[in-house]
């Protein structure tokens, strides 16, 4: 079994930072690439940011330069430093692992329970 716990999530003002944390635990042989995800209330899931452990990343457009993404490969942990938050990030933040699992379970992907972002005044 893999589990992803995130946390990190709240209520924050127009303008302000939150850092989100996601650590992936369990039978994991390799993790190939971590990511975030959010769903706002009546829409999709949409992607976020995403890292390969070779350090390359994707971010949507309407987080470019706002949202950074950093991962500590040795403690199979991701993060999410989100900077001069807007109301419209409002959403529910899912951590993502795409990995290789033990004892031969092969590839795999996992999602977390998700956290709370609220930008609001």
């Amino acid at each position: 079994q893999v589990q992803l716990v995130e946390s990190g999530g709240g209520l924050v003002q127009p303008g302000g930072s939150l850092r989100l944390s996601c650590a992936a635990s369990g039978s994991i042989f390799r993790i190939n690439a971590m990511g975030w995800y959010r769903q706002a209330p009546g829409k999709q899931r949409e992607l976020v940011a995403t890292m390969t452990t070779g350090g390359s990343t994707n971010y949507a457009d309407s987080v470019k330069g706002r949202f950074i993404i950093s991962r500590d490969n040795a403690k199979n942990t991701a993060y999410l430093q989100m900077s001069s938050l807007k109301p419209e990030d409002t959403a529910v933040y899912y951590c993502n692992a795409d990995l290789w699992r033990r004892s031969g379970y092969g590839r795999a992907d996992y999602w977390g329970q998700g956290t709370q972002v609220t930008v609001s005044s």
